[in-house]
């Protein structure tokens, strides 16, 4: 199991008076080996955080910030698939010592908002294959499509803004049909609220988790602010 990082150096973030309760949350989390990754709170992320929290943001605005986080929430993401030794030469005629990412990835969008962050993973990863789930009224699975050996991948689950949780959990029950290890998934969100953070990790306590924040002020207009009004 991966370690558990915190704000990329291993301190507790720093979080709003609205948060009570957060930094024991993650100490509680960090306790249990639970693998939560949280970007560091520089002030470039802050800045996009405050843009999309921002009820005066106009559309244009909101995607072009919304998909600045994204990419930077999916590469943290990507920092913790499996990846082996691989030595290449250079231009020059040296060897260079470095990485390869282990085949076998794949990406999975909770319809209809976290489709918005399938352009963002194919700009790390140009080929990589995208399933989805529609989950509607009363937890019902509507839809899902799912790659044949999905099971002997690893799964980047991709969902911007996260409430209850309870969404996300029967998503990744539905991977867990698929017969999809709970260390083979990575969950990638923008937000997550603290009572999201806590249902999940109890449900599934050997998931990876990555966000830019945990926060109960999270934008839950993401949808619509994202792709217009329906």
């Amino acid at each position: 199991m991966a370690g558990h990082i915190i704000n990329g150096n291993s301190t507790i973030p720093r979080v709003g008076d609205e948060e009570e309760g957060v930094g024991q949350l993650v100490l509680d989390l960090q306790e249990k080996g639970t693998n939560f990754v949280l970007l560091k709170k520089t002030p470039q992320i802050l800045e996009l955080q405050t843009i999309l929290k921002d009820r005066t943001t106009n559309h244009s605005d909101f995607v072009f910030n919304a998909d600045r986080l994204m990419r930077l929430v999916i590469e943290e993401g990507l920092n913790h698939l499996p990846f082996t030794e691989h030595t290449v030469t250079t231009p020059t005629g040296f060897r260079y010592e470095g990485i390869q990412f282990n085949r076998g990835n794949c990406g999975v969008s909770l319809c209809r908002s976290g489709e918005a962050m399938e352009v963002s993973l194919r700009q790390c990863c140009r080929c990589i294959r995208i399933g989805k789930i529609l989950i509607g009224d009363e937890q019902k699975v509507l839809y899902a499509r799912l790659l044949p050996d999905i099971n002997s991948r690893r799964v980047l689950l991709l969902y911007p803004t996260i409430g209850s949780g309870t969404t996300v959990c029967k998503a990744i029950e539905v991977l867990k049909e698929a017969r999809v290890p709970d260390e083979n998934i990575y969950l990638v969100a923008l937000f997550i609220s603290p009572t999201g953070l806590k249902n999940i990790t109890r449900k599934y306590p050997y998931i990876t988790v990555v966000a830019s924040d945990i926060t109960s002020l999270y934008p839950n207009h993401f949808s619509t602010s994202y792709f217009g009004a329906v």
